[in-house]
């Protein structure tokens, strides 16, 4: 399975020259970095051609790397049933930068860009429907960033005097506690109340 691997990254790698940027064999998965302006070049190519013929998209998927300067990766993962292969097709871009949208190529993708679009805050350009899908109408920030605060920015409960649902900017109850992840029994005394009675029991 490696050596077919190895010979498609090659193939891929020949036939797209001008767009890919690396191929790697990641455990027994073929992983191409292509650059973000020719994605669309790069899905129709792996669809069409009948040494790929990769015709599922899978899913569309996000990963943030903050200390990057393009601190995210678009994954897109790709099935050949005709083959019985998989590709991941990765590509950066950050916060500012738009990419190209792949639903001309597979239909699928629309909701994978949203959801995307929606934890991350990656822009698809040309999308026909870009809009929130997982969380609320006027939700603040992108929950799946890594500088997303925990708590969220706002909370949402049902008001009974009102008779709907309220948003309020997020109140703790506590303050935050900063854990040392030390076993709790580390902290207790050497000699427990009761344990000189054991030792005299034991003496005698």
């Amino acid at each position: 399975m490696d050596l077919a691997l190895r010979d498609l990254g090659d193939y891929i790698e020949a036939a797209l020259s001008e767009a890919v940027i690396a191929v790697d064999l990641v455990g027994d998965e073929l992983a191409v970095t292509v650059h973000r302006e020719r994605i669309v070049r790069v899905l129709t190519f792996l669809r069409d051609d009948v040494n790929c013929q990769f015709k599922q998209l899978m899913d569309v998927c996000g990963a943030d790397y903050p200390e990057r300067e393009d601190r995210f990766e678009v994954v897109y993962n790709l099935l050949s049933l005709t083959h019985n292969q998989r590709v991941r097709v990765k590509l950066r871009t950050d916060a500012a930068s738009p990419v190209p949208t792949v639903t001309g190529v597979f239909n699928s993708a629309n909701w994978w860009e949203r959801e995307t679009w929606d934890m991350y805050g990656v822009y698809f350009r040309d999308h026909p429907d870009l809009r929130r899908m997982l969380t609320d109408y006027g939700f603040e920030g992108h929950p799946l960033r890594k500088d997303f605060p925990l708590t969220g920015y706002v909370e949402v409960r049902y008001d009974d005097l009102e008779k709907r649902v309220v948003y309020e900017p997020v109140k703790l109850t506590q303050d935050f506690r900063s854990f040392d992840f030390l076993s709790p029994w580390e902290g207790i005394q050497a000699q427990l109340p009761g344990d000189e009675k054991a030792e005299k029991d034991g003496n005698s």
